[in-house]
């Protein structure tokens, strides 16, 4: 007899995990499906959780020094540590509540019933009212390139790398591409950095991509602007990457970074009438609806903003619009941006560019972290934090720093500029008392600095 449940969830990554505790929390029977041997999604394995790791073990390291003998390799069994970590906590989840967690790949037959190809061989059909894709993506293919030759890498196989590398070119300078050009160069490994556009993180504050652009080649990243791919030859000893321009960038390894594909191929989508963009994203509504009203999706395979925090988010809603048939609450509208190269980078609500572009009369407030008692403590002094807002109301209108912790850092300022009412205004930070030596006193610093341009 074929098992059925009021909801299935298929992905165990952070869409999944937010959409499946919601429901069984609201009393019904949930399961979750993933092609992995183990829950956690890309994100545990190998997204977030990996590469950040990483990021960490070679900031502490270059904290004590310890650099000079120490190994990619190394770094991996740290950031597997941590892997670990997240799956055993994550199965007390599903365990604790009751989530029956399945092991396979799952296509859709029908509207209300999937089979799931088992790890074991197997084949089982499930029923289910409801169902929530949170499949997640993959790092994107050109046809063009060989990714079975063991130099050219993605964001997924380079955490499977047994080299250690002298020089690696990376392909594509968005987020991926700038986090591992620093955790290579972080490693002395030589790195070139190749960008399609003629900038850095483009959506990001001029002042930040300069400053980041500035610290990377300061590191000995050799990066290189407005280049485009014309083909990849790679041997037993080397591989080449041949651009447009006629430059010819020779490495160990290739790591491409060209954006990422939503991983709705072996879906069987086409059975239940689903669409999916060029780019496998799956199309929903306001309520994370398909075509199909009982079939939901969130996180990344929905496409934008592809962030961690916003998929976990997306599940809750999602489940709770299947279990309610309504669902008020929507990601916030300025959701904080967390890049995590040396030094990182935070940032929430609007730009410079884009605050011009919309004629707001708007002006700036820096701090350097240099001048912060507690950055001089702890030697972190390189970053700052820069406060936009509006020259007649004081009101917050975008918050960017640049440096040590800045991801833990914003979300003082998200705080501020969440409150309604007049809450979120400038003389909040000038008129509240920070501890002291703290890096959040920088707040304070800024907001004064800047209050003395209109004042």
């Amino acid at each position: 007899m074929m098992k059925r449940y009021d909801v299935i969830v298929l992905g165990s990554g952070p869409g999944g995990e937010g959409a499946a505790m919601k429901a069984v929390k609201e009393c019904k029977s949930v399961a979750i499906v993933d092609y992995m041997d183990e829950i956690g999604g890309s994100c545990t394995h190998k997204g977030t959780i990996p590469s950040k790791a990483l990021r960490q073990a070679i900031q502490r390291l270059a904290d004590s020094n310890g650099l000079r003998n120490v190994s990619y390799q190394e770094l991996l069994e740290h950031a597997k540590s941590v892997i670990s970590s997240q799956v055993k906590l994550r199965h007390g989840f599903y365990e604790r509540n009751l989530v029956d967690v399945i092991s396979g790949i799952a296509t859709f037959i029908e509207d209300h019933i999937i089979e799931v190809a088992l790890t074991s061989g197997a084949k089982e059909k499930f029923e289910a009212d409801s169902f929530v894709i949170a499949t997640g993506s993959r790092p994107y293919h050109n046809p063009d390139i060989d990714f079975a030759h063991p130099r050219i890498l993605d964001s997924d196989s380079v955490l499977d790398l047994t080299s250690n590398p002298r020089s690696i070119t990376i392909f594509g300078a968005g987020v991926i591409g700038c986090e591992y050009a620093s955790i290579f160069r972080g490693l002395r490994i030589k790195v070139n950095l190749i960008n399609t556009r003629n900038q850095l993180l483009s959506f990001l504050d001029d002042e930040i991509v300069d400053a980041l652009g500035y610290h990377l080649r300061e590191q000995g990243v050799v990066i290189r602007h407005n280049e485009q791919f014309d083909k990849v030859e790679a041997g037993d000893d080397s591989v080449c990457l041949f651009l447009k321009s006629n430059k010819q960038i020779r490495s160990d390894v290739l790591l491409w970074a060209q954006g990422r594909t939503g991983n709705t191929d072996n879906l069987g989508l086409d059975n239940v009438g689903v669409n999916t963009d060029e780019r496998g994203s799956i199309v929903v509504n306001e309520n994370y609806q398909t075509v199909k009203e009982h079939i939901y999706a969130v996180g990344d395979v929905v496409g934008y903003p592809s962030l961690a925090s916003a998929a976990y988010d997306q599940g809750r809603f999602a489940a709770t619009h299947l279990v309610f048939g309504e669902c008020e609450t929507r990601l916030v509208e300025n959701i904080p941006t967390g890049i995590y190269t040396i030094p990182e980078i935070s940032s929430i609500g609007m730009n410079e560019r884009e605050l011009t572009e919309k004629k707001v009369p708007y002006e700036v407030g820096h701090s350097m972290f240099k001048q912060l008692a507690r950055a001089q403590i702890t030697g972190h002094t390189t970053g700052m934090i820069k406060l936009l807002f509006h020259c007649e109301t004081l009101e917050i209108l975008g918050i960017h720093c640049f440096g040590y912790q800045a991801s833990e850092i914003i979300h003082i300022g998200q705080a501020i500029m969440a409150q309604k009412n007049g809450g979120n205004t400038l003389m909040y930070f000038i008129n509240t008392t920070f501890n002291y030596p703290t890096m959040a006193e920088a707040y304070r610093v800024a907001a004064l600095n800047g209050l003395n341009r209109v004042r």
